[in-house]
């Protein structure tokens, strides 16, 4: 079976995330995220399933960085290793110039609680908590806590424009609302790296766009850098580099369209 690799495209930097037609290669920038050499095999008895295959990938810091490719390519897979929440099989990821791969299961824990911000495709939102009190856990988690936490909430919701939603309960939210709640969680404590999944699949086109559009304008201003996993061709108009996932392979030649 010939295996199609991974094309990484580098695509325009565009100004306060609004999709430009003109394309210019990336200047050179300090690496937030380098995988190298990642390989990751999931063994159930007899069976092994090879999920992902010496994988080379470094992202510049202030990057919206997207993993592409059908359903099976290995995208989630190497999300959750790039975020620290799964091992590798081989291979070793830096993060801010920490290697992960070498942490221990508590000193992980705490560089994601410090450093990365999540975002999910089902929202994760607590249901018996508002909008507020969601983001305030987040908030109560990395340290911030009493009145500074829910200042901050508050703070973090305006900028996601649900200031007026801050008391709502999850049930009362929209899809497109719940995920904006899901960014302000994200952004809770100014973290460098946010890792979002599937973010836009449980949205309808319109909504999807905007909540996109929002996470990487945020981002921009913020200086983090995004790796978003997708399936959604749209969101290439709002991304910095697209890497193609298929079969688990990877391929870094850099492709100007």
């Amino acid at each position: 079976m010939t295996i199609s690799k991974i094309r990484c495209v580098e695509t325009s930097r565009i100004s306060n995330c609004t999709a430009s037609n003109a394309i210019k290669p990336t200047k050179e920038k300090a690496v937030t995220i380098a995988a190298k050499g990642i390989e990751m095999i999931f063994q159930s008895g007899t069976q092994r399933f090879v999920a992902l295959k010496g994988i080379d990938l470094k992202i510049p810091k202030g990057t919206i960085q997207l993993l592409m490719g059908p359903s099976g390519s290995g995208k989630t897979t190497l999300l959750s290793i790039l975020a620290g929440i799964l091992t590798p099989s081989s291979g070793s990821v830096h993060l801010l110039d920490k290697e992960i791969t070498r942490m221990s299961k508590r000193e992980l824990s705490r560089f994601r609680r410090n450093h990365i911000g999540f975002i999910f495709q089902g929202f994760n939102l607590f249901p018996a908590l508002t909008a507020a009190e969601n983001v305030e856990l987040a908030l109560n988690i990395k340290g911030i806590r009493g009145k500074v936490a829910r200042r901050q909430s508050v703070e973090l919701l305006a900028q996601v424009g649900l200031a007026e939603k801050a008391t709502q309960l999850p049930r009362n939210l929209s899809g497109g609302q719940k995920q904006r709640v899901a960014i302000a969680r994200a952004l809770a404590g100014d973290p460098e790296l946010i890792m979002a999944d599937e973010p836009t699949a449980a949205l309808d086109s319109h909504t999807g766009q905007a909540v996109i559009e929002l996470l990487c304008r945020l981002a921009k201003e913020g200086g983090s850098t995004v790796v978003i996993v997708t399936h959604d061709p749209r969101i290439k108009d709002f991304a910095d580099r697209v890497a193609y996932l298929e079969d688990g392979v990877l391929d870094n030649s850099s492709i100007i369209p």
